[in-house]
């Protein structure tokens, strides 16, 4: 039996390519093709596909719109696959996309679309319950997770980022613990802990709480 997608893209010469690849693929029938959100929904409403498979920006903000397809469908219609296509290896979209649950979710790049097979793996996974996220978005997420496991931050208790977040929007001790419900000696000790968690060892007070914001602000995310 066919997998029955619909097909979501708002460049209408990347759909009409997309519509002509897939309807050439042996098992592959595209039920409906969409140039924004909106008509999505429709469409999976009236068609009932297999799978959707959609830009992760379309309108009407040019954004999220693929990613939100997928939240709102994972809700009403919990067992409709989703392939996401797009042309960015940001491992946030992969993660965003799997909050959820990663059963009937693939997350590819659209370069992937000049190998016809893969795609065509990706759509039958998904229909039938799999998994599939692009490689080169999983080697991002290793390297960015290589990256914070090195960060200066990383030995940082959740609490101890709550206060270092506060000192950067540079508040005092006082309205740090009135923000957190923390008394003013207890800021005092977890300002301590961080400078002395952080390689701050040899700078005066003052320097130390600078370079702590720093240090903060440039950590990625």
């Amino acid at each position: 039996m066919a997998v029955r997608v619909v097909l979501a893209e708002d460049n209408l010469l990347v759909r009409e390519g997309l519509t002509s690849l897939l309807g050439a693929q042996e098992g592959v029938e595209v039920v409906a093709a969409c140039g924004d959100l909106e008509s999505l929904m429709r469409a999976v409403a009236e068609v009932r596909p297999d799978v959707v498979l959609t830009d992760i920006r379309m309108p009407p903000t040019g954004t999220d719109e693929g990613l939100r397809a997928a939240d709102r469908l994972r809700r009403t219609h919990p067992g409709l696959g989703v392939v996401v296509l797009s042309q960015y290896d940001e491992p946030a979209y992969a993660v965003s996309l799997l909050e959820g649950g990663s059963a009937g979710r693939a997350y590819l790049l659209k370069e992937r679309v000049s190998d016809p097979e893969q795609l065509v793996r990706a759509l039958r996974e998904v229909a039938r319950g799999g998994s599939v996220i692009d490689s080169k978005v999983v080697e991002a997420l290793v390297a960015a997770r290589s990256r914070a496991a090195q960060s200066p931050l990383a030995g940082l208790t959740a609490r101890e980022r709550e206060v270092l977040a506060e000192m950067a929007q540079g508040k005092t001790n006082t309205a740090i613990g009135a923000a957190l419900s923390l008394t003013v000696r207890a800021v005092e000790k977890h300002i301590n802990a961080i400078f002395s968690k952080l390689p701050l060892a040899e700078m005066p007070d003052a320097d130390r709480r600078v370079t702590a914001v720093l240090l903060f602000l440039a950590e990625p995310g």
